[in-house]
């Protein structure tokens, strides 16, 4: 008997682990939770190294889902990463995928969606483009998304950066992404 390919869920939803652990195992992985950083390479300590990875991208404590992709990258470079985030940006989606991601999906996601994009190992130029041109706030959201990556997280920094008060950036921080 084939053991079933384990899948590591990083997620700090504990009932959206839940839900979507349920999923994958109906879809023949050995799930794997965590619910922060730390956690998960304490669980990965525990067991072995796991051949798949959905990651969320912002999570408590001091290190982002991104931060996770780069470890879990580093440690084992066949692994296939899925990055889910309800704060989806180009920027952050671009720096995922340089990290090792092999995937980038907004919330929600439901299990289909997250197995095909394991199985996608290409980009597809049948892709469909975006006819709407991108909102100026939303414009705004991606660039203060950019520079706070370019500042590895840095609040202070990223508000210098960008000419702002450090308030007036975590306001903007604190609320959802804009739709495009």
């Amino acid at each position: 008997m084939v053991a079933a390919p384990k899948l590591l869920l990083v997620d700090d939803d504990e009932t959206f682990c839940q839900v979507l652990a349920k999923a994958l195992e109906k879809r023949g992985f050995d799930v794997l939770i965590a619910h922060d950083v730390r956690h998960a390479l304490a669980v990965i300590d525990k067991n072995h190294l796991p051949d798949y990875a959905t990651v969320d991208l912002s999570m408590p404590g001091e290190c982002s889902g991104l931060k996770l992709v780069e470890a879990l990258h580093d440690m084992h470079a066949d692994m296939k990463i899925v990055v889910l985030t309800g704060y989806a940006s180009i920027a952050t989606a671009v720096e995922a995928i340089k990290l090792g991601a092999m995937h980038y999906l907004s919330k929600p996601a439901h299990a289909d969606e997250i197995v095909a994009a394991f199985g996608k190992s290409e980009g597809d130029s049948e892709a469909d483009v975006a006819e709407n041109p991108v909102s100026v706030k939303r414009l705004e959201w991606e660039h203060i998304q950019k520079v706070l990556a370019d500042c590895d997280g840095n609040i202070s920094e990223t508000a210098r950066e960008l000419g702002m008060h450090r308030r007036t950036l975590q306001r903007k921080l604190s609320k959802r992404p804009v739709k495009s």
